[in-house]
């Protein structure tokens, strides 16, 4: 079990799935990021990449609900830092989840497309949660590429770990909170759609970016890093 990742596809990827029904599942999927600490690998990269500067940019590929983007929001705030928030993603029934989700005085940019579509624009880093196990081999590569080429400060992926213990644990951890039936369904499929450790070394192989570095987070979060040292302008 969980030897091989599964290549499969999640219900909440469907493009059929009704808007309202969408908005459900990308709100507790929030909740879910909230109860795993999601926030804090990123919020961690941030630290080291943009360190005492006062202003930076950054780009959340595949913001989802928009969770992510405005926990960076209240932490650059919080630490008297200017900030150029983007996200894009390329379904439209997430801008506009997040769009009801994120208050104006957050300044958030939301946009609909593809993330290459934003090649040249100048960002100092560029993020992105549970987006990777979405993607085959060819795209994570392709985005990887991305990332390396367009990143001035660095650039970070925030995943899950193909874990045994986590695939277990999920269903009662979703059944407990009562979250929304295909959150329940794809959490535990995203699991077994994630990577492990090793899995990562032949990608950034391929992808020209083998000084990243692997790191992993509790609960089960599996993250990768690329720092640029004193790049951000």
């Amino acid at each position: 079990m969980l030897a091989e990742r599964l290549i499969a596809d999640e219900l909440m990827d469907d493009p059929s799935l009704p808007p309202e029904t969408y908005a459900a599942v990308l709100g507790d999927l929030a909740k879910v990021n909230r109860v795993t600490m999601a926030a804090r690998p990123t919020l961690g990269f941030l630290d080291r990449a943009i360190g005492n500067r006062d202003e930076f940019s950054l780009l959340d590929v595949g913001f989802g609900d928009g969770d992510m983007l405005r926990t960076i929001a209240h932490w650059a705030r919080k630490r008297g830092k200017r900030a150029r928030l983007v996200g894009i993603d390329l379904n439209e029934k997430s801008f506009a989840a997040a769009r009801r989700s994120t208050p104006d005085d957050l300044g958030i940019d939301y946009r609909t497309g593809d993330y290459a579509d934003l090649t040249g624009e100048g960002f100092d880093c560029i993020v992105s949660s549970l987006v990777a196990h979405h993607m085959t081999r060819t795209q994570l590569v392709q985005f990887l590429r991305f990332m390396d080429a367009e990143a001035r400060a660095g650039w970070f992926v925030n995943d899950l770990h193909r874990h045994a213990f986590a695939y277990m644990g999920y269903p009662l951890l979703a059944r407990l909170a009562g979250w929304h039936e295909i959150v329940r369904h794809d959490g535990r499929m995203s699991i077994a759609r994630s990577y492990r450790p090793a899995e990562w070394a032949p990608l950034l192989a391929e992808a020209g970016a083998n000084d990243a570095r692997v790191l992993r987070a509790f609960p089960f979060r599996l993250c990768v890093e690329k720092l640029r040292a004193g790049k951000v302008r």
